[in-house]
């Protein structure tokens, strides 16, 4: 029976509809989970830093082919291998971090799904900065821990002066952080906050909207589950789908397919969902031509 290692920097609890969606991407190609193929979770529960001994571990059980989900889960994945099989779910461009030499012709061992979730940082700001154009200094929290907090702070910076706004930009890599993070906000004066794409942040979404309510403070995340649990706003990717699509590909690599055979799928789809009634509560009123675009609006 094939064995996959399934790797990623989150929970399980936090990405089961992620792991549902990507055992369905295996069913849908004729791989059960149980029956004629067997799946190894390594969760590294938002400590990026467990994922290079995880990896390793891994690589020793010598599985058919590794799942890794989550940006940090690649890059640890690509450190440990160069023969097993990796497939990849990350929500940015896996060129400009360099796990595939390009999109059409990964080469190595290497291919996936990915998700543009950390280039439409700009994009977030800019949906934000139209609805809450009065604030002139906003607010943007990145993981430290993350490799693409540094690309995610540079390009958000040039897009806030393209705006004319002052950005701050704020570090959190562990849930103790936050309160930090929300009292300097409270401090700097912002009236607005764009939550960088980060696995761990994915599973803090709950928490994260609601400090954003409890501190009357507009923000905008990637996912629908932000807007759903009290946040202003967000602007991202589908959730599942791409995890689907990792595992067909996955199932596709059990077939006999090499990873270098295999473009990375870029996943396109994008939504806008506003909470108005979060909007209401904060006094902010929505311009038509915002709901228009608004793929959900939550009353």
């Amino acid at each position: 029976m094939p064995v996959i290692g399934f790797l990623s920097s989150a929970s399980p609890q936090a990405y089961a509809s992620r792991t549902a969606a990507f055992r369905k991407g295996l069913t849908e190609s004729g791989f059960i989970e149980g029956q004629n193929v067997a799946i190894e979770y390594y969760w590294a529960e938002g400590h990026y830093d467990r994922l290079p001994a995880m990896a390793a571990d891994l690589v020793q059980r010598k599985p058919t082919a590794i799942a890794a989900i989550t940006t940090p889960a690649a890059l640890a994945a690509k450190a440990a291998t160069t023969t097993i099989p990796i497939i990849f779910e990350m929500g940015t461009d896996p060129v400009a971090t360099g796990i595939v030499a390009s999109l059409s012709r990964p080469a190595g061992n290497i291919t996936g799904v990915s998700l543009l979730n950390v280039e439409l940082g700009p994009k977030r700001l800019e949906l934000l900065h139209e609805l809450v154009p009065a604030a002139t200094i906003k607010g943007l929290l990145v993981n430290p821990a993350n490799r693409n907090s540094e690309m995610l702070a540079r390009d958000l910076q040039t897009a806030a002066r393209i705006l004319g706004v002052q950005m701050h930009v704020l570090h959190a890599s562990s849930e103790r952080d936050f309160d930090t993070v929300f009292a300097t906000l409270a401090r700097l004066r912002a009236g607005a906050l764009v939550i960088g794409s980060d696995p761990f942040f994915n599973t803090q979404v709950e928490q994260l909207a609601a400090l954003s309510q409890q501190h009357a403070l507009p923000s905008i995340y990637q996912y629908r589950q932000f807007a759903a649990a009290g946040g202003l706003m967000s602007y991202g990717g589908h959730i599942t789908e791409p995890f689907r699509q990792a595992g067909a590909y996955t199932a596709r690599v059990l077939a006999g397919a090499k990873p270098a055979d295999l473009p990375v799928v870029q996943s396109t789809r994008v939504e806008l969902i506003i909470n108005l009634k979060t909007a209401r509560a904060l006094g902010l009123t929505v311009p038509l031509s915002l709901l228009g675009r608004a793929d959900e609006v939550i009353e």
